[in-house]
């Protein structure tokens, strides 16, 4: 299932920042690694959705799949695009683009081959 971390990771930088709770980037080591950490789950979990493009295209295998749930995975896919852009955080465009544009392909693959 394709999950959004770097969205929330910013949400949590915003709060903090207009709250003037924690400074970022924070003086604690572990919260600095965790906020660096964020953007290889970023680029992991496109990556991990791959396989499932794969099986769907080349196999043309779409049994067990839920169209349902890639259609709203591509949907708030797209809201955070839209997100990233409002917000100008790149890292949160990039992720959400490919997160986009893979669950999309994977609609279209179980509603081509269903």
């Amino acid at each position: 299932m394709p999950t959004h971390n770097p969205g929330l990771h910013h949400f949590h930088r915003r709060k903090r920042i207009y709250a003037n709770h924690e400074p970022y980037p924070h003086p604690n080591k572990w919260k600095r690694l965790m906020d660096k950490l964020i953007y290889f789950v970023g680029f992991i979990v496109p990556l991990m959705t791959l396989p499932q493009v794969a099986k769907i295209w080349i196999d043309k295998n779409v049994q067990g799949i839920s169209v349902i749930a890639w259609v709203t995975y591509t949907i708030t896919s797209l809201f955070w695009v839209i997100y990233g852009v409002m917000h100008k955080e790149k890292p949160i465009i990039v992720s959400s683009i490919l997160l986009f544009i893979l669950d999309f392909f994977i609609v279209i693959g179980v509603i081509i081959y269903q």
